[in-house]
């Protein structure tokens, strides 16, 4: 079973500014899944952020150790070998705890989402997913909890006049809001990431959808051209083509 995330060869880097606690400590993330390679995976990504992260495979191990540990946040898995997410958060919130729980679901469960949400978990992603969003959920979660973070860094994107805010999930060109979807959001924040350089349609399939994913390039000439009708449209371009070699953003002259 091939890992339900997207990575660029496991290329990982710090997605912003670390956030950490007033006083200078790490933030601790718990990470509860009973797919080891996931976990690990996991466990990297979140340290290349600069925290502290521990994991466990079954529910009552992420008891224990969410006593032991005292995490900022959960990446809580639905499905467990022995009790299930939800029953995890609702002991660990006993006697009023509000750790911020971000829920793992499977890809086509819908009422594992709705459960989740509706029991008190704070956000949920569904796998496949990418570490990316993963991560910004993530900040954006603790951003929001009482664990006194200190962040300078400003969670919006910006290149000329078009903003991406990875914090409200909004995007704005010269002021005016561009509705996208979820996979057309993760290809704009990739590009933006990247201003000015070239991104080959093999980076952008890696890193935009799953590594496992099972078409070819063209979905992602497919994607671009959705971008370019809501982000250039009646505007200077931005969204630029470089032959044989791949596409790229940057402000328009």
């Amino acid at each position: 079973m091939s890992t339900p995330v997207t990575a660029s060869e496991h290329g990982l880097r710090p997605t912003a500014a670390p956030l950490h606690h007033a006083d200078g400590s790490p933030i601790r993330i718990l990470v509860v899944d009973d797919e080891r390679t996931l976990t690990d995976l996991l466990q990297m990504a979140l340290r290349y952020e600069g925290w502290e992260v521990k994991s466990a495979a079954t529910g009552q191990q992420a008891l224990t150790l969410a006593r032991e540990f005292n995490p900022d946040a959960v990446v809580l898995d639905i499905m467990l070998p022995d009790i299930d997410g939800l029953q995890v958060m609702a002991r660990m919130r006993e006697g009023g705890g509000e750790t911020p729980v971000l829920f793992l679901t499977a890809k086509d469960s819908l009422d594992d989402r709705i459960a989740g949400l509706t029991a008190g978990g704070d956000d949920y992603v569904t796998k496949p997913f990418s570490l990316e969003e993963l991560v910004a959920r993530l900040r954006s979660l603790l951003r929001r909890s009482r664990a006194l973070i200190a962040d300078t860094q400003d969670p919006r994107i910006i290149v000329g006049d078009l903003v991406l805010d990875e914090d409200s999930y909004e995007v704005t060109r010269a002021g005016e809001p561009i509705s996208l979807t979820a996979t057309e959001f993760e290809l704009l924040r990739y590009l933006m990431r990247n201003p000015r350089r070239v991104l080959s349609k093999a980076q952008i399939l890696d890193r935009v959808w799953s590594y496992d994913f099972g078409g070819t390039s063209s979905v992602v000439e497919l994607y671009i051209s959705y971008l370019r009708k809501k982000i250039d449209a009646g505007r200077t371009p931005m969204i630029h083509t470089v032959r044989g070699a791949g596409y790229m953003v940057k402000a328009a002259e």
